[in-house]
């Protein structure tokens, strides 16, 4: 599609925009949400007389988004980044990964020479998607996980234009203590995963979450038993109250409701209540007991996410705000296979950390009452990118998706020598969706290793998890595979922010990872071969196409934004135990934080030795080097980690 074209149908659809009434937008985001763990797709397979695909549909119950399916649009070809963070920065710049971030960077890095990229998650002069929805008369609200940026007050959800929020800032945290174990993250990071991820912000307060629920002694001696000590169930009453609070008597403020929930991310967790509902609704069903603890564990956790998207929509329709809505549902990435992600891609190829379909081609829908009445219970077929949603909300709400604040920041940065900012490549993609028509038919760049030209798509380089799971998955033969080191592990261990390598040598680091090296190249074309089974790079009718793409995603890759982030900082440390032990923000925050209460004298003399420790920890990765000051906890990370491992069940 021409420039040209391009911008007439934006200016149409922003006149357009201008003479509607705008959307009350709720946006929700699952992590790590596997295909086959929507029951849409489940019932999409032909079983044939199979009784593992007939066993999957009943362990997969997730019927309040399948309702919101059939009266809404299925998204299905909807991609986003292999891994979380880098997709999280794609939907809240509307850029793509590769021109935001492709790194799970650690919250506590610095990189003083760059003070506008140097950090993790979105570099602070770009402008966040609700920043572009507040200067449309917006009220705009989040609830859950953030992993886009912490070490200034702009990298917050505070500094990107949300009015509120309550939530964690970093990959995972543990759903009933709110800290950070290595089951939540893998990762130890400079401050040895010393305090609690859990912060909000409001009109009156910026810190850390005093949950008086979660420290009651309830919830500190047997958690599992009260659904109140959850940290879902923190997020889904506090999304609620927003709902109940909005005054949708004026129109010229509507709500966007950013729900990003923690779920279905490791730690696996969940009340042992929805444990219980599970196994119910399975044998009701005519179903048999789920063979795997972590497949349990992770169906019981879609169950609860599925619930409490149930509950949302209750709540705007007794707000009678349902008509005037646009519910939009995507997942960050694809499904982990690995040990303990426990999702499920099939029959896609692959999982999250994987340029394969299922790391990332995503679950995704629309719905509400302002879809339509003609194009509910349909299914679109044109690619979307999570960046689009971006310009498809500004596109929505009569703004222009230009980052005027991005463009200012490069006339400093070109003089300075540092990484530019990439404008908005985000594409609108409402009017392409009303009229079924493909947005995205020029190449969408995937990653440094990918791209999809539709519907052609060219993979390279070594890639975990090419494998395909099977309908019931992980099961049996999978846990005694692991037990016996064939894998699938988790490739992404950290100590400060560094690697830990699986093993000394790289031939059974792939054996465990399930690696695969596609070299120059793997075509397919996944209009036909949506599971990637028919390599086309070797067959002579294909030569040009792959010849053409390599060209492509060549040229691709040298525009790709890479600026060095820097290294863990001792000072994040130092404001985390200021501020009652909670990270936050650590860079240019004087005067952010609300006051917290004065500490005792003995909580004083704690903190201060608390600190004494993690500054000779941090002296020490200054002094030998990230690597080498991490090597001594590798063990202590390996057995760790282990807890996470899953187990057989077929005997109960």
């Amino acid at each position: 599609m021409s420039l040209t074209v391009a911008l007439l149908l934006c200016s149409t659809s922003l006149l357009a925009a201008a003479e509607q009434k705008k959307p009350h937008i709720v946006l929700i985001l699952a992590d790590d949400h596997g295909w086959a763990n929507f029951g849409v797709h489940t019932r999409d397979v032909a079983d044939e007389g199979n009784a593992d695909v007939q066993q999957q549909r009943k362990e997969t119950q997730t019927p309040n988004m399948d309702a919101l399916v059939d009266a809404g649009v299925l998204l299905e070809r909807h991609y986003a980044y292999k891994i979380c963070a880098p997709s999280r920065a794609s939907l809240q710049s509307g850029r793509l990964a590769v021109h935001v971030n492709t790194v799970n960077t650690g919250v506590t890095v610095q990189n003083p020479a760059d003070p506008v990229s140097g950090y993790a998650g979105v570099p602070r002069n770009m402008t966040g998607v609700a920043q572009k929805l507040r200067s449309a008369g917006y009220s705009t609200h989040m609830v859950g996980k953030w992993d886009a940026g912490m070490a200034t007050p702009e990298h917050t959800p505070d500094g990107r234009g949300y009015d509120s929020w309550i939530g964690f800032f970093q990959h995972a945290n543990d759903y009933w203590r709110k800290n950070m174990p290595m089951q939540a993250t893998g990762e130890i990071d400079n401050c040895l995963n010393t305090f609690k991820d859990l912060f909000m912000h409001n009109a009156t307060y910026r810190g850390g979450v005093q949950d008086g629920t979660s420290y009651s002694p309830k919830c500190l001696k047997d958690p599992e038993s009260h659904i109140e000590c959850y940290e879902e169930y923190l997020f889904k009453e506090r999304a609620l109250a927003i709902i109940k609070e909005h005054d949708a008597s004026k129109p010229e403020s509507p709500l966007f409701l950013f729900y990003a929930f923690h779920l279905v991310h490791t730690p696996l967790q969940v009340p042992k209540e929805y444990l219980r509902k599970l196994d119910q609704m399975v044998a009701a069903a005519g179903g048999q007991n789920i063979s795997s603890r972590n497949r349990r564990l992770y169906a019981a956790m879609n169950l609860y996410m599925d619930e409490a998207i149930g509950e949302v929509v209750k709540a705007l329709k007794a707000k009678s705000m349902w008509e005037d809505t646009l519910v939009v549902f995507t997942s960050d990435n694809g499904g982990p296979v690995y040990v303990p992600g426990s999702a499920n891609n099939y029959p896609l190829k692959g999982g999250k950390y994987s340029d394969w379909e299922g790391g990332v081609r995503t679950n995704a829908f629309m719905s509400g009452g302002f879809i339509p009445q003609a194009l509910r219970g349909t299914k679109f077929s044109g690619v979307v990118s999570i960046a689009d949603w971006y310009g498809t909300f500004c596109e929505l709400a009569g703004v222009e998706s230009t980052d005027d604040a991005a463009l200012a920041a490069n006339v400093w940065l070109t003089k300075k020598g540092l990484p530019l900012l990439a404008p908005v490549d985000s594409v609108p993609q409402w009017q392409f969706i009303l009229n079924s028509s493909n947005g995205r038919s020029n190449p969408l760049h995937l990653s440094r290793n990918a791209m999809l030209h539709w519907p052609y798509k060219l993979v390279t380089g070594k890639q975990f998890f090419s494998a395909w799971t099977g309908p019931l998955y992980p099961n049996c033969t999978t846990i005694n595979g692991t037990a016996s080191d064939e894998g699938p592990f988790f490739p992404d261990l950290k100590v400060f922010d560094a690697v830990i390598p699986l093993s000394e040598s790289q031939k059974v680091v792939d054996r465990v990872t399930w690696a695969y090296d596609c070299g120059s190249g793997c075509l397919f074309n996944i209009e036909k071969d949506p599971t990637e089974h028919d390599d086309l790079a070797r067959k002579p009718e294909s030569a040009d196409t792959l010849l053409s793409m390599k060209a492509q995603l060549e040229a691709f890759d040298k525009k790709n934004f890479s600026p060095k982030r820097g290294e863990p900082q001792v000072q994040a440390c130092e404001t985390a135990m200021d501020n009652g032990g909670f990270y936050g923000p650590f860079v240019e925050i004087k005067g952010w934080y609300s006051p917290f209460p004065p500490k005792t004298p003995l909580q004083q003399d704690r903190d201060e030795d608390a600190m004494r420790r993690l500054r000779i920890v941090n002296k020490e990765i200054v002094q030998e080097g990230i690597a080498d000051a991490g090597r001594n906890l590798y063990p202590k990370i390996r057995k760790a980690w282990t807890k996470s491992m899953d187990k057989c069940l077929v005997d109960i």
